[in-house]
């Protein structure tokens, strides 16, 4: 069946975790081009911020305070931008975290936190979302990642929570086209993405933690996000890293296996002290803020611009897969002798 979705000066968006990086980039973006936004957190206090701002540039916008683990709060988000609104158009599903810590050393509370917001609070949207687009369409995306097609030591739930989200985006997609319902389900693949990720994430290590390069900036994503919202897509890929690791596991995944676990546990810890231990996992982490502190270069992705845009010739795709190959492997030969300390506790 085929979708037609409105621009997105036409519609209204729901966006979870929309009080920093990722979410508080697509919200800003947004309402900037005439979208009216419906902005989902746990963190009050910044998401009133945010509404304020964009609400004095001359945006339309609201807050729900949820918890994305809790069903009801999902519910909760809907009702209001209904009763605000009349309906909402579009809803991302954004709000996620992570673990820095080797699977046997992470408690089953902790993982059940993080699927209770990674995964859960995915299909709860999703099936509210659903449920009011199939009577008069829309778009639902939901937030993977690079990680929902290969995995990574120290991230492993993180990564589990990440393919299952894959699982089910693709299913939901499937029964929505089979019932022939005017919806459009999109995952988006973010690479490594310079948001306050790793202080929010909960940390079991004794070292600050980081993102493996190549990173790209925030707005790269939000801008894939709005795309999506206006154009049917299945999968969009933000950063050509991410779509180059994602190809090369499945052509060669022990070549994969191998540089991930001789070389990606040291990449994703910086030589210095942890600070930021219990992040956001189980309380609302530091909002306001869209960029990280990550500390090396970022870029923007010409890969993913030239996948939403493309009248790039193909000349630029090669040019960015071969940089992010030159980064990766430049951080190889950086971090080649960094240590891990591994904690046996918190």
């Amino acid at each position: 069946m085929n979708v037609s979705l409105k621009p997105i000066q036409e519609q209204v968006i729901v966006i979870t975790g929309a009080s920093s990086g990722i979410g508080l980039a697509t919200a800003r973006a947004a309402a900037r081009k005439g979208a009216k936004v419906v902005l989902a957190s746990e963190n009050k206090e910044e998401l009133a911020k945010i509404v304020q701002q964009i609400q004095n540039e001359g945006g339309q916008a609201i807050y729900v305070v949820a918890d994305v683990g809790r069903q009801e709060d999902m519910q909760q988000i809907a009702t209001k931008a209904i009763e605000r609104f009349g309906r909402f158009d579009t809803w991302v599903n954004n709000a996620g975290v992570s673990i820095y810590g080797r699977l046997e050393e992470v408690t089953e509370a902790d993982n059940r936190r993080l699927f209770d917001t990674n995964f859960w609070g995915v299909v709860s949207g999703s099936l509210v979302a659903a449920k009011h687009l199939k009577k008069r369409g829309g778009a639902i995306i939901n937030l993977g990642s690079e990680l929902s097609d290969l995995s990574i030591p120290l991230q492993g739930m993180y990564s589990a929570s990440k393919h299952a989200v894959k699982g089910f985006t693709d299913a939901l997609r499937m029964e929505l086209e089979e019932d022939e319902a005017p919806v459009s389900v999109t995952l988006i693949k973010p690479a490594g993405i310079n948001t306050p990720y790793p202080e929010h994430a909960k940390n079991y290590t004794d070292q600050e933690l980081t993102l493996p390069p190549p990173v790209y900036e925030p707005e790269e994503v939000a801008n894939a996000i709005l795309y999506a919202a206006t154009h049917p897509k299945r999968d969009i890929y933000v950063g050509g890293a991410s779509k180059l690791m994602s190809t090369l596991n499945k052509v060669v995944p022990g070549v994969v296996d191998w540089v991930n676990q001789n070389f990606m546990t040291e990449m994703q810890l910086k030589d210095k002290p942890a600070r930021h231990k219990e992040g956001g996992l189980h309380k609302p982490g530091k909002g306001g803020k869209v960029h990280g502190t990550y500390e090396g270069h970022t870029q923007k992705s010409l890969y993913t611009r030239a996948t939403i845009n493309p009248v790039i010739s193909g000349v630029v795709l090669a040019a960015a897969s071969a940089a992010a190959i030159a980064l990766i492997g430049s951080n190889r030969s950086k971090h080649g002798n960094g240590q891990y300390t591994r904690r046996k506790s918190v």
